[in-house]
This record gives C-alpha cells, structure tokens and sequence, in this order.
C-alpha cells in the first residue's frame, strides 16, 4: 500500500476535483513562491529537453511554438483589425 502523501504535497494532477480548492488555498502566492515555482517549471523543462545526453528538436520547437502563439495572442488586437472583410 502506498503512504499516505498529504494534500499539499500532491501534484496538480493527482487532486481530485471536490479538493481542488483546498489544494490551491495551501498555494504559496507570494512573489518568491511564484518565482520558486517558476525557477522549478524551469529547471524541470531544462532537465527533461534540453540537458540531456542525446536531445534532439523537441525542446527547441516546443519554446518557438509557445513564442509563436504568445505573440499571436498579444498582436491579435492589431490583427483583427487588419482582416479582409467583405463588406466595411
């Protein structure tokens, strides 16, 4: 049998949904931990993709992928209103 792991120490996805709000009140929503949780997002996705012994495109793409939506999303005000319509 698996030890009993407490609700704060659970990853995202392994919390059921009727938990879900008890699992983020225990976040830590200060600045350092956001930055601690983004210096671990980071340091996983290095590890996972980039640092490794024989890597290949998929770090890379997954980062030009991201960038390419991320300034889509940012530049669709201007882009919208740049579309070709039919009638003004």
């Amino acid at each position: 049998l698996p030890a009993a792991v407490l609700l704060k120490d659970t990853k995202l996805m392994d919390v059921k949904l009727g938990q879900l709000g008890s699992w983020l009140a225990m976040r830590d929503f200060t600045p350092g931990g956001i930055m601690g949780a983004m210096q671990r997002g980071y340091n996983r996705y290095y590890n996972k993709y980039i640092n490794v012994r024989k890597g290949g495109l998929g770090g890379i793409s997954m980062v030009l992928a991201g960038y390419v939506v991320l300034s889509y999303m940012w530049s669709y005000s201007h882009v919208k209103h740049d579309r070709r319509r039919k009638y003004h």
